[in-house]
């Protein structure tokens, strides 16, 4: 059973970095070609404007269209209670459509019960204590030469840089993501929406 249990939480975490390492949609100034955008069906964008300050970070992701996904998985995890609590905490939020740039049937598979380690790290890797303003951390970037390093709650760093204006995030496993709408003021702390999933090393 261990030795079953194991080997799923493996495929997860293979299937999810081989997917995670095909990369996302760049911003319009950057030089990079962007892959083929996910079926209409699944585009639900994000409304920031909609999202109330004077709420908990884990009541706006379950409330606002287009962060379903992140607030199933979320919930899953047991990680929205932490999201619900004082803080304060700087979340990078996967869209939906993010997640549809995965493997077909890795959200899915994430929240079954044998992959609970891997989902639990994936999220913790979108979360960072404290709050984070995209003028801290373009402050934080520019004073490190160009990047900086952000120590998530899974203990593994991001590394933010900058691509024109926008704050680009890369994994320890080379993949990248970025903040689409950025400082969602919370109660709690601060929301970035982003358009790709990062993804950590994660349990074997």
């Amino acid at each position: 059973m261990i030795r079953s249990l194991q080997t799923s939480v493996r495929r997860a975490a293979v299937l999810l970095l081989a997917a995670g390492l095909a990369g996302c949609v760049p911003p319009a100034t950057a030089p990079v070609s962007a892959p083929p955008p996910p079926p209409a069906a699944a585009v639900v964008p994000v409304d920031p404007s909609h999202i109330e300050s004077d709420a908990m970070i884990a009541t706006s992701i379950a409330a606002t269209p287009g962060l379903g996904t992140l607030a199933a998985e979320l919930h899953t995890a047991e990680l929205d209670a932490l999201l619900a609590s004082n803080g304060p905490y700087t979340l990078f939020a996967p869209t939906d459509t993010a997640f549809t740039r995965l493997a077909p049937g890795i959200a899915r598979d994430l929240l079954a019960p044998e992959n609970r380690a891997a989902l639990v790290a994936l999220l913790r890797y979108h979360i960072v204590r404290g709050t984070m303003t995209t003028e801290q951390l373009t402050a934080r970037i520019r004073a490190g030469g160009g990047r900086t390093m952000l120590t998530t709650l899974g203990g593994q760093p991001i590394t933010a840089t900058l691509t024109g204006d926008v704050i680009t995030l890369t994994s320890v496993t080379g993949n990248r993501s970025y903040v689409e709408a950025a400082d969602v003021a919370q109660a709690n702390g601060v929301i970035h929406v982003v358009n790709g999933v990062l993804v950590p090393n994660l349990p074997q």
